[in-house]
């Protein structure tokens, strides 16, 4: 019989999911305040091998850190949008400039670098449909380098989830 398990590769070494490690991950990805104890009742193991296998799974990088989800509604941010940015190509040499102004946005929230027609993917959160066009102006417009922006504004958000989805068992990741 072969084995299947997830491998975690790392600069040094390789590190394999059992089904014990999915597990553990599919539950911190749902409640990352879970106690340990609780944590070792789910999965059916002692409290002390528990932690060990969530301490081996953050040295490794697995598990980057623990988050609070905050309610972006609550605190008034209740406009959301998608901006697709194009660079001017023309000034390669201000790419790495370019980025960091972007990353400097607080409202940025998500930035990626895409293919296709469009640079980059950013994910703002903004009071307001006005509050947006003083965004725009001051803070989107005003980047050096920067060829073209098209806004997608989020009517309804249909699925949010921040769990990955754990391979069980299908080979390396």
């Amino acid at each position: 019989m072969t084995n299947h398990s997830n491998t975690f590769a790392t600069t040094s070494s390789k590190f394999r999911l059992d089904e014990i490690d999915t597990k553990i991950l599919e539950i911190l990805q749902k409640n990352g305040r879970i106690t340990n104890v609780q944590l070792s009742y789910e999965i059916g193991l002692s409290p002390a091998p528990t932690l060990e296998r969530v301490k081996k799974l953050e040295s490794f990088g697995i598990i980057e850190s623990y988050h609070a989800l905050v309610n972006a509604q609550k605190l008034g941010l209740s406009l959301v949008v998608f901006l697709e940015i194009s660079f001017d190509l023309r000034y390669a040499n201000e790419y790495t400039n370019f980025v960091q102004s972007l990353c400097n946005i607080p409202e940025a929230v998500e930035i990626y670098s895409l293919t296709g027609e469009s640079d980059f993917l950013l994910k703002v959160y903004v009071d307001d449909i006005f509050a947006y066009q003083k965004f725009i102006v001051d803070k989107i417009l005003s980047i050096p380098y920067l060829k073209d922006v098209k806004s997608n504004i989020v009517l309804q958000t249909i699925k949010r989830s921040f769990s990955l989805p754990i391979h069980k068992n299908e080979g390396a990741f």
